[in-house]
C-alpha cells in the first residue's frame, strides 16, 4: 500500500489523476527562491519560457541573463558568478546542458567546486514529438561521474519545486533533471523531501523485490507494485530523489528486507540510477538484480506514452522483471 506517513496523492490511482510538468515546479521554485534569497540569479540560453525560468525573468529582471544560444558560454559565465557569490541557475534542455557544455562545465564549475545549479529540461522519451536528437537519455550518467556533482531527479512537480529550493542549501555543483510533458501528481505539499534520502512508497509485508525508481517512472513502478499486490506478489518500491549522494544506508535497510532489485528509469541502463545502485551493492549486499530503461538505443519520435510502452519501460515491463527476479532469486 502507498506509505501513510508521507502523505501521498490519494487519488493517484483514479483514471483522472491530476498532471502536471516537473519543470513547473522548476519555475516555482525558482521565484521562490528569488524571493528569500537575492543571490540567486538566473541564466538561459534562448529558452526562457519553455524552461519555466520566464517567471524568474520578469520579477527579477536584474538577476536574469539571457545568454543567447551559447551553452558553454552560459556555463563559464556562471562559474564566474559563483566565485563572486552568487547562487546561478543556468537553464536549457539537456541535451545542450549538460549535453553540448560538458566540457566547460567539468572544467569551470565542478573541478572549481562552485555552486552552480545545472537545470537540464526536456530529459528522457518524455521528451516525445522532438525526437531523438531532443530526448536526454544519456544525462544522469555524464553529470554523476564529475567530482563535487550532486544529482537530482524529482517525481513529480511538487518534488521538483521542493528540490529547486533544497538545492541551493548544499552549496555545491548540482544537476537538476526535469520532464517536459505532464506526467501524475504523487507527492503532495506534505510530502516531505530530504536531499540524499530515499524514500520508500510503496510498503508491504514480507516483500520479495525492492523497485528502486526515479523521476517520472516512479508513477509505473507504483502502478506495478498496485497490480502485483492483487496477484499476491508483495514488493517495496523506493523513490530514488536524490542519484548522487547515494542513500547507501537505506538501499541497505531494504535489500534486507527484500533481496532482489528491479531498478526504473527514463534514462540509458548503462550508468544511469540502476547503475549507481548496482556498484554499491556489488561492493556490499551482491543480490539478483533487473534494469529498466534505455536499452543501449536512441529514442524516436513519438507520445511520450507510446514511446514509454514501445522502450518496455511502463508498468507491465516492471511486473515482468519482478517476476523474473523472482525466478533468478530462487534458483
Amino acid at each position: 500500500m502507498l506509505n501513510p506517513d508521507l502523505h501521498l496523492n490519494t487519488k493517484l490511482f483514479d483514471n483522472d489523476v491530476e498532471k502536471a510538468p516537473t519543470r513547473d515546479g522548476f519555475g516555482q521554485g525558482l521565484v521562490e527562491l528569488g524571493e528569500i534569497n537575492h543571490n540567486v540569479v538566473a541564466l538561459s540560453a534562448d529558452l526562457t519560457e519553455s524552461t519555466r525560468i520566464e517567471a524568474f525573468a520578469k520579477k527579477f529582471p536584474e538577476r536574469f541573463f539571457e545568454m543567447g544560444v551559447a551553452e558553454q558560454n552560459m556555463a563559464a559565465v556562471a562559474a564566474g558568478l559563483a566565485e563572486g557569490g552568487k547562487i546561478p541557475f543556468i537553464s536549457s534542455y539537456a541535451a545542450f546542458s549538460p549535453g553540448k557544455n560538458w566540457e566547460t562545465i567539468r572544467t569551470t564549475i565542478a573541478y572549481n567546486d562552485v555552486p552552480v545549479k545545472i537545470a537540464g529540461h526536456h530529459s528522457g522519451v518524455m521528451t516525445g514529438p522532438d525526437g531523438a536528437t531532443h530526448q536526454m537519455t544519456e544525462d544522469i550518467a555524464i553529470t554523476r561521474v564529475w567530482p563535487n556533482m550532486e544529482v537530482f531527479v524529482p517525481c513529480d512537480s511538487h518534488e521538483a519545486r521542493k528540490v529547486t529550493i533544497e538545492s541551493v542549501r548544499n552549496n555545491k555543483p548540482t544537476y537538476l533533471r526535469f520532464t517536459r510533458d505532464k506526467s501524475p501528481i504523487i507527492t503532495t505539499e506534505k510530502t516531505p523531501f530530504t536531499p540524499g534520502k530515499i524514500e520508500t512508497f510503496w510498503i508491504s509485508h514480507d516483500p520479495k523485490v525492492v523497485i528502486f525508481a526515479t523521476g517520472y517512472l516512479l508513477y509505473q513502478a507504483l502502478l506495478a507494485a498496485n497490480e502485483l499486490h492483487e496477484e499476491g506478489i508483495q514488493v517495496l518500491v523506493a523513490n530514488v530523489a536524490t542519484i548522487k549522494p547515494l542513500d547507501e544506508t537505506t538501499i541497505t535497510k531494504l535489500i534486507s528486507q527484500a533481496p532482489a532489485i528491479v531498478t526504473v528509469e527514463d534514462h540509458q541502463i548503462a550508468g544511469g540510477m540502476g547503475s549507481a545502485i548496482a556498484e554499491y551493492v556489488a561492493k556490499t549486499h551482491p543480490v539478483p538484480m533487473e534494469f529498466i530503461g534505455m536499452q543501449d538505443t536512441f529514442g524516436q519520435t513519438g507520445t511520450p506514452d507510446e514511446l514509454v510502452s514501445f522502450y518496455h519501460m511502463d508498468k507491465s515491463a516492471i511486473i515482468k522483471s519482478v517476476k523474473k527476479v523472482i525466478k533468478r532469486k530462487t534458483h
